[in-house]
C-alpha cells in the first residue's frame, strides 16, 4: 500500500477514535437507566401537592378563623396561633408571626387581609441570601444526618441536578458504616453519570474522603457530594467521625467545605429541630434540606427550624421523583402553603 493511503487509512482511524472519545464523555455526562433530568424549574402545582396535607390541615382552620373577620382583629388572632402552633409552626414563631401580622393589619383588617398578611410574614422569615453557585473546582458540598432522614437518596437527587445543569459531579460514599449506604449510592451514581469513589464497608471514611478528593482533582470534576453515617455508637463518636472528615476536607480543597447540607425529615416534627441545634454546634451547618414534606401535615416545622438554628433552608423534598427535591423559593413555598392566588 502506497504512503499516501497509509495517511489516509491513519487519519480515518485518528477521527473515529476523536468521536468515540467524545461520545464516551457524553455519555458519562448523560443520566443513565432511564433517570429522568429535573425541570429547570419545578412547577408551582407540584409544589402545592406536596404540601397538600399541611395546607388542608391548615387551610380548613384558618377559614374558619378568618370567616369571623368582621368579629374583630383581636378575637381572630389569638386562634389564629394557636392554628399555626397546631401546624408545627413552634410556640414562639407562631407567635412573632402573629404580632407581625398584627402590626401589618391594623385593627380594621378583614379575613382576606389577614390572609394576604400572614402569607407574606411567613415569605419574609423564611427569605435567605441565595446559595452560593458553585465556582472553584471541585465544588465540596458536605452533607450530613442521622439515619432514615433520606440522606443518600437526598445526595443523590443533588447530583441529578447538578448533572442536569451540565457539571460533572463525583459521589464519596463515606458512610462506610451502611453497606446499603454504599450500594444505594452507587446505583445513583449509574443513574446519573456521576463519578463514585468508594471501598469496602467498614472502611475509615476520613480514608474515602481523602480517595475521593483526590479522585475529584485529577478528574477535574465540577462538584463532589460526599455521604457520610448517621449514627455511631455514641453522639460524641459521631461527631468527632465527621469533625475528622472536616478536617481532611479542609486540607486537601482549600476552602472547603464549600457547603455543608442537614438534612431533616420533617416527619419527625420538633425532633428536626434538635437535630439540627446538635448538628449546627458541633459540625457547623450551612443550609437545610428539609424531606418528606409530602408525607406529613406539619409542615410548619419549616419556618420553627428556620427560626429555631438560624440557617437558610436550601432544598425540599415534596414526593419520591427526582424533581420532587426543589431549591427551596419563600415565595412560592408561601403561596402553596396558603393555596394562595395574590401573585
Amino acid at each position: 500500500m502506497e504512503l499516501s493511503a497509509w495517511i489516509v487509512v491513519l487519519t480515518t482511524v485518528l477521527a473515529l477514535l476523536v468521536l468515540l472519545l467524545v461520545l464516551v464523555r457524553a455519555r458519562r455526562r448523560a443520566p443513565q437507566r432511564g433517570a429522568r433530568a429535573p425541570s429547570a424549574v419545578p412547577t408551582a402545582d407540584g409544589l402545592r401537592r406536596g404540601l397538600l396535607a399541611t395546607r388542608e390541615r391548615l387551610a380548613t382552620q384558618l377559614d374558619v378563623l378568618l370567616g369571623r373577620g368582621s368579629a374583630g382583629v383581636d378575637r381572630v388572632l389569638p386562634a389564629l396561633e394557636e392554628a399555626l402552633v397546631a401546624a408545627d409552626v413552634g410556640t414562639q414563631s407562631a407567635s412573632e408571626l402573629v404580632a407581625r401580622v398584627r402590626a401589618r393589619c391594623g385593627d380594621g383588617a378583614d379575613g382576606s387581609g389577614i390572609r394576604r398578611a400572614l402569607r407574606d410574614e411567613v415569605a419574609a422569615v423564611l427569605t435567605s441570601e441565595p446559595p452560593p453557585a458553585p465556582s472553584g473546582r471541585p465544588w465540596v458540598i458536605l452533607v450530613l444526618g442521622v439515619n432514615g432522614v433520606g440522606k443518600t437518596t437526598t445526595i443523590g437527587k443533588l447530583a441529578a441536578l447538578h448533572v442536569a445543569a451540565g457539571r460533572r459531579v463525583l459521589l464519596v460514599a463515606a458512610d462506610t458504616f451502611r453497606a446499603a449506604a454504599i450500594e444505594q449510592l452507587g446505583v445513583w451514581a449509574e443513574r446519573t453519570g456521576a463519578d463514585l469513589v468508594r471501598q469496602a464497608p467498614g472502611g475509615n471514611p476520613a480514608a474515602v474522603v481523602f480517595d475521593g478528593l483526590k479522585a475529584a482533582v485529577a478528574r477535574q470534576a465540577d462538584v463532589v457530594l460526599i455521604d457520610t453515617a448517621g449514627r455511631l455508637h455514641t453522639r460524641t463518636n459521631l461527631m468527632e467521625e465527621l469533625g475528622k472528615i472536616r478536617r481532611v476536607i479542609a486540607r486537601e480543597v482549600p476552602d472547603a467545605p464549600h457547603e455543608t447540607l442537614l438534612v431533616l425529615d420533617a416527619t419527625t416534627g420538633q425532633n428536626a429541630i434538635a437535630q439540627a441545634r446538635t448538628f449546627a454546634e458541633a459540625i457547623g451547618v450551612t443550609g437545610i434540606v428539609l424531606t418528606k414534606l409530602d408525607g406529613t401535615a406539619r409542615g410548619g416545622v419549616v419556618i420553627a427550624i428556620r427560626k429555631a438554628i438560624g440557617v437558610p433552608i436550601r432544598y425540599i423534598g415534596v414526593g419520591e421523583a427526582v424533581e420532587d427535591l426543589r431549591p427551596f423559593d419563600p415565595e412560592r413555598f408561601a403561596d402553596a402553603l396558603f393555596e394562595s392566588h395574590f401573585a
